[in-house]
């Protein structure tokens, strides 16, 4: 088992941060245990809209969804998507982060969507971020991330382009201040 479970936590990376993926990124870990880690990158929209998205995958829906942003969740499986909701609900795979949010990949929540009749609060991404066991202690150690637990409301009630200086509010810390050198003591 891993010394600390991150589960429910923001990864904020350090500028020093040089993988273009996770540069200015907030990650929120939706799992972290002995098999490594899951997580979702929720700053970064893309150039599509759930209204877009739901005409891919073929599902027709009866409100608007040009507004709703689909993110970079991460690197991995992205042509896959994945949906951070509350409440939890009853989704044919959901991922518990905890008990009021879950992670689905199944098309049933997004058809509830498109029907008016799903989570009251979603964040749509294509791909994860994962980490093989200890790889994320690794990179904590070697100072790639800074850690806070998450806050939901900094999902669901703010723009992406809010939520990283917000977490970093959480540690009463400004981004801009960050060194991008780090040294240990």
């Amino acid at each position: 088992m891993s010394s600390v479970d991150l589960t429910q936590h923001f990864l904020i990376a350090m500028p020093a941060m040089v993988d273009p993926h996770f540069s200015r990124t907030l990650t929120l870990v939706c799992e972290h245990n002995e098999n490594g880690a899951l997580g979702i990158v929720v700053n970064r929209p893309i150039d599509l809209n759930l209204h877009s998205l739901l005409e891919q995958v073929k599902i027709s829906a009866d409100g608007n969804f040009r507004s709703v942003p689909v993110h970079f969740g991460g690197p991995v499986q992205v042509d896959r998507g994945f949906v951070l909701h509350r409440p939890v609900g009853q989704w044919q795979s959901t991922l518990g982060v905890n008990g009021e949010m879950g992670l689905t990949t199944s098309k049933d929540i997004l058809e509830a969507v498109a029907r008016g009749s799903g989570p009251e609060q979603i964040l749509v991404t294509l791909g994860y971020a994962g980490w093989a066991p200890g790889q994320l202690e690794h990179e904590l150690a070697q100072n790639a991330w800074l850690t806070v637990p998450a806050q939901p409301d900094i999902l669901f009630k703010l723009p992406a382009e809010e939520r990283l200086p917000a977490a970093m509010q959480l540690l009463g810390i400004d981004y801009a201040n960050l060194s991008d050198v780090a040294g240990h003591a």
